[in-house]
């Protein structure tokens, strides 16, 4: 029944575009699971066939980089300290954190940080409030934004495939998978960039 209900989902008219809608949203507000739908619905193209696993990576690359550069937008208009939500001390420390890294190159933080959703809202913020350039760093993004799509929709892709005609057990498989990932790759950044720091 659920399977039934997964496939009818994932061939339907409406799966692409909230695909979209969550990982846009997941640029803004880091409490939508984006990296979830996207290896989710990775993981239900591989065991559905819908939608086709290219159309999952264009429409989730698509919605990061729409998401990143109006926050990026967002930035450069507003600043970093203008809502008060900017200036509870977690964001303080990330921007801070942001600010220091943009200084000291563009490509590695904007990468680094599109894996990680803090950072990556203080990443793009950061970078707009700090003028930096924007046909370089929305350059930047869209290649970031490309490879975090295809890293979570191959994922799920992955996954799905080691289970055929189990679509339920693959999306919850590959999301397990996904968060696993995304602790070891949080932790790896983070004494990553404690290193450099020094």
């Amino acid at each position: 029944m659920f399977a039934d209900l997964l496939a009818g989902v994932a061939g339907g008219p409406w799966a692409l575009p909230a695909l979209f809608a969550l990982v846009f949203a997941d640029a803004v507000l880091v409490v939508v699971p984006g990296e979830i739908a996207v290896t989710a619905t990775g993981a239900l193209a591989a065991t559905t066939g819908t939608p086709a696993l290219a159309a999952v990576i264009a429409v989730a690359a698509l919605a990061a980089f729409c998401g990143d550069a109006l926050c990026y937008g967002v930035g450069r208009i507003v600043g970093v300290d203008r809502w008060r939500w900017m200036r509870r001390p977690r964001i303080r420390a990330a921007v801070a954190w942001a600010g220091a890294r943009l200084s000291r190159g563009t490509a590695t933080v904007v990468f680094t940080a599109r894996f990680i959703p803090f950072a990556r809202l203080a990443v793009n913020l950061t970078a707009g409030a700090t003028r930096v350039p924007a046909a370089r760093y929305l350059v930047t993004v869209a290649i970031a934004a490309t490879a975090w799509a295809v890293y979570q929709a191959l994922v799920g892709a992955a996954v799905g495939s080691l289970l055929p005609g189990e679509p339920l057990l693959a999306v919850v498989l590959s999301i397990a998978v996904a968060i696993a990932l995304g602790i070891v790759i949080d932790a790896a950044a983070t004494r990553w960039a404690g290193r450099r720091s020094r």
